[in-house]
């Protein structure tokens, strides 16, 4: 057989990809497994910032949670301290009304009371006024030795005891 140049030629090739390939094979599959082990890397990253970012949410829903129900205690604090603040005042409220009420019936007391000893005042005065004047009209000069010599006599009885 003789060797031709097209064999020569797709031995030469042969020969040339066999090497390439045991050669090339060590290069290309030690860069695939690079870029695996790099694509391993990222999702092993991506996976543990996923998890993070789920412990992150379940935090913050916790957080959430935990101010929502503080603050429906707040709120609920807010009406009960509402509610006694409301009867406190209430309570003020009508213990003020009564201490006025009191008041008022004590001055409209003191003022009936004022009002009767000035009628009584004005009516013994009237009454002296009224005596007075009849006494001067009616007594004679005979009455009024009477009831001096009487006066004087009640006197001296008092003064003798």
């Amino acid at each position: 057989m003789t060797i031709t140049p097209d064999i020569s030629v797709a031995i030469a090739f042969v020969i040339f990809v066999v090497l390439v390939a045991w050669k090339g094979t060590k290069k290309l599959t030690a860069g695939l497994d690079q870029r695996a082990d790099a694509i391993r890397k990222q999702l092993d990253e991506t996976q543990n910032l996923r998890e993070e970012a789920q412990a992150a949410l379940a935090s913050y829903q916790r957080q959430q949670r935990d101010a929502l129900a503080e603050a429906d205690e707040i709120v609920a604090q807010a009406k009960v301290d509402a509610e006694r603040l409301k009867v406190q005042a209430e309570n003020v409220l009508t213990a003020t009304i009564k201490r006025r009420e009191e008041q008022a019936v004590e001055r409209i007391a003191q003022a009936e009371a004022t009002a009767i000893k000035d009628v009584r005042d004005q009516a013994i005065e009237l009454a002296i006024g009224v005596a007075t004047k009849i006494i001067t009209e009616k007594m004679t000069k005979t009455v009024q030795n009477e009831l001096v010599k009487d006066a004087s006599e009640d006197l001296i009885k008092k003064f003798q005891h």
